[in-house]
């Protein structure tokens, strides 16, 4: 699609091709990741070009405050001062990656404008591409795009097709995957419980949640990448409003086959969506956990039996999420790993990097909360292309039940 560029003047450059169409082949692109925590060398980082915030759909309602603007009044264009301020967060994040020697790509321009209309749903406009984790899942040698339940992000993988295809040229063990297309149609949502959300109270909420009972149906093969937490050999993935259990079962059949095990994960949590401001694994055997969304009873075990430390994470430094966010306050926990020994920590949240400290980790503080509104974090604002090392096996004391579906779902 063309657009303008003075819209979109962060999204990376079409593909260079060859006369016949192929693109150039490009110098030492390696695509591979096991992990959250091994030596990052290639990662995607988002941009804020022309984001726009979408009318309230059955998927983003429960995650968008009943009392907030966003849902449907404030649907239009974000302001080009905040576009240019949270770019300037972007872009002031990249270079401090590439500083440390980390190959850097930015996703292509899309026009998130356009509305959104296929045989089942129509919706104002596209999001954006801050955040590629949700998007794209890297799973060893692969890239998958995962097929997300917001209408608004029904075509957000196109901003991605050029550079995906430009690392299958270049990396000759590169494979680029995308998950089963979902309708989202009215039948893929229990719209009657969506129209309800708005009047209940938090107490409610928390009880359909316990519950199990999302507005997500399982018409539909639905699951955010960030919904999924790579360890080594194991995957973990969290059941909640992104991601439902027939997304579970097919990440379940696409990986188990090649030596992977799948567990699934639920948190004490009015609104799970997306696991990595709730449960982060930050170096092996340590992990970090929202001390306000508890694993539910049990799901400990498997790291527990393998000698893993879960610590909670601090406070936020912050009592509200800016303006206009879908995010809670704790972002402060979704951080960028470096490497065994190195993280990135949004620059305003002092607890987290003292704690992260106190860790023995290197704090590399970023200012980012300028950002948290166009689609979340640190963690959110990347994708792993390339992190050195192999699938290591981090849980070699598994028991029965520990990657079943049913075991985890009472």
């Amino acid at each position: 699609m063309s657009v303008s560029n003075d819209l979109y003047p962060n999204a990376s450059l079409p593909l260079e091709r060859k006369d016949s169409g192929v693109p150039y082949v490009r110098p030492n692109i390696h695509v591979e990741s096991y992990n959250d925590f091994d030596p990052l060398r290639h990662v995607i980082v988002g941009i804020a070009d022309n984001q726009h915030i979408p009318e309230a759909c059955p998927a983003s309602n429960e995650k968008i405050p009943a009392d907030s603007p966003m849902r449907g009044s404030k649907a239009g264009r974000r302001t080009q001062e905040s576009i240019d301020r949270a770019n300037e967060c972007l872009n002031g994040f990249a270079k401090t990656l590439e500083d440390r020697g980390i190959i850097v790509d930015r996703p292509g321009a899309v026009d998130w404008h356009s509305r959104i209309t296929t045989p089942d749903f129509s919706i104002s406009s596209g999001f954006g591409v801050m955040p590629p984790r949700d998007c794209l899942l890297t799973m060893g040698k692969s890239i998958l795009m995962a097929p997300m339940s917001f209408r608004s992000r029904y075509f957000e993988y196109l901003a991605y097709v050029d550079l995906l295809r430009e690392y299958f040229e270049s990396d000759p063990n590169c494979l680029i995957e995308q998950a089963p297309r979902p309708r989202l149609s009215d039948d893929s949502f229990r719209m009657d419980y969506v129209a309800a959300y708005e009047y209940l109270s938090d107490e409610e909420t928390m009880a359909r949640s316990l519950r199990k009972e999302y507005s997500t149906k399982e018409t539909d093969i639905l699951f955010d990448a960030a919904d999924v937490m790579r360890l080594g050999k194991d995957i973990f993935v969290q059941h909640g409003l992104t991601t439902n259990l027939a997304g579970i079962r097919w990440i379940k059949r696409k990986y188990e086959p090649q030596g992977y095990r799948v567990h699934t994960l639920s948190f004490e949590d009015n609104h799970p969506i997306h696991i990595d401001a709730t449960f982060c694994p930050l170096r092996p055997g340590l992990m970090l956990l929202n001390p306000h969304r508890p694993l539910f009873k049990g799901q400990r075990e498997i790291f527990e039996k393998n000698d893993w430390e879960i610590v909670e994470a601090v406070n936020p430094a912050w009592d509200n999420p800016p303006p206009l966010c879908y995010s809670s306050t704790w972002l402060s926990m979704n951080t960028l790993i470096l490497d065994h020994n190195t993280v990135c920590v949004e620059a305003t949240e002092t607890g987290q990097m003292e704690q992260f400290d106190k860790l023995g980790f290197e704090v590399i503080p970023v200012d980012l909360r300028d950002a948290y509104a166009f689609g979340g974090g640190l963690h959110c604002a990347t994708a792993d292309v390339w992190r050195e090392g192999t699938c290591e096996d981090y849980f070699s004391n598994q028991f029965f039940g520990a990657h079943s579906v049913e075991y985890w779902e009472y």
